[in-house]
């Protein structure tokens, strides 16, 4: 299995209970969390040597967030605990029917989001890994965060240590300092060996409109603009989600290659979710996990969206499951007690 480093920011999720609005009752159900760290915790569960690299504020609160990593199996040597500022925060409300989920930020400020490049030895971190995974979300929080993503993917290609890169654009946390959200996001592009993108992600960082009649086809579109722009690029994997409702979406899957690889996973009805938080995540540790253990290009897009749908049934950040049980589900859909 492959050594894998993680960069990015662990939260503290606070969420209403059950499918109550924020404070309906005085109560919040407290998950650890964060684009990254729930990747780390996925690849971790799947047999992989993760390493999580971060930084945490000296107290109970990031210390309860790193012991989570640790009993996922994840390496904690590179998070760095510091006696200064905050943990990142946010709150979540479940949507129900109708009524969609909302997320609140609060993560200005925080010990990740003051952090400089110069705190992490990034040739010592990436020795003998074989793929470095970073996301959109982080450059996001901050100009010296995105210095700091961008010195770490630098390192890596240096190193000769491949590049994953989820765009994970969030337009609320760029609005809230003025950052240049398609320069910033251009340049981790251009580093990177495979990205988890759709077209609405290319059209932002190369300022291009996609308008062909279906999503797939936008897609197509898209990756083919992508893989023009950027050499390094080899792939870009993507899920499409149709929403019928809060709580039954329809998911589906793409994996494209700068060789002509095209593989498509049949979409999976999700009626009754539980929580889709993290779902993403684990559709991109899924698709790590098939590159890194050498599946066809059809079985690892198979295998990325089935580890995303089993996200959808199972409360919190992260996904635990392991890898036999991802087959099982691509083996059989019966649904009835393991005993």
């Amino acid at each position: 299995m492959s050594r894998i480093v993680c960069f990015g920011e662990l939260l503290l999720r606070l969420g209403a209970p059950g499918r109550e609005l924020l404070l309906q009752t005085p109560q919040l159900q407290v998950h650890v969390g964060g684009a990254e760290a729930n990747v780390a915790v996925s690849l971790s569960c799947l047999g992989h040597d993760v390493q999580m690299v971060s930084t945490v504020p000296g107290n109970a609160l990031g210390r309860h967030a790193v012991a989570e990593l640790r009993r996922h199996g994840v390496g904690v040597d590179a998070v760095r605990e510091v006696d200064r500022d905050r943990m990142g925060l946010y709150f979540l409300a479940t949507g129900a029917l109708q009524r969609s989920s909302e997320v609140v930020y609060d993560r200005a400020g925080s010990a990740f989001a003051n952090g400089t490049a110069a705190e992490h030895d990034w040739p010592t971190v990436l020795r003998d890994a074989q793929w470095l995974h970073v996301s959109g979300v982080s450059p996001a929080l901050g100009v010296n965060v995105a210095e700091c993503v961008l010195v770490a993917v630098r390192a890596a290609r240096r190193a000769g240590v491949r590049v994953s890169f989820d765009g994970n654009y969030r337009p609320s946390l760029w609005q809230r300092w003025g950052g240049n959200a398609a320069a910033i996001l251009r340049e981790l592009f251009a580093e990177a060996d495979i990205v988890f993108a759709d077209h609405r992600d290319i059209e932002l960082v190369l300022g291009l409109c996609f308008a062909q009649d279906t999503p797939i086809a936008r897609t197509e579109a898209a990756a083919a603009a992508a893989f023009a722009a950027f050499p390094q690029l080899q792939y870009l994997a993507c899920t499409h989600r149709e929403l019928v409702s809060a709580d039954h979406h329809v998911l589906g899957a793409l994996l494209l290659g700068r060789d002509g690889t095209r593989a498509q996973a049949p979409s999976r009805p999700l009626p009754g979710i539980v929580d889709r938080i993290g779902g993403g995540d684990a559709f991109a540790a899924g698709i790590l996990h098939g590159l890194a253990s050498g599946f066809d290009a059809e079985s690892t897009v198979r295998f990325g969206l089935a580890a995303g749908a089993l996200k959808h049934s199972i409360p919190g950040d992260f996904s635990p499951v392991r890898e036999a049980e991802v087959w099982a589900l691509l083996e059989s859909e019966q649904f009835d007690v393991r005993r």
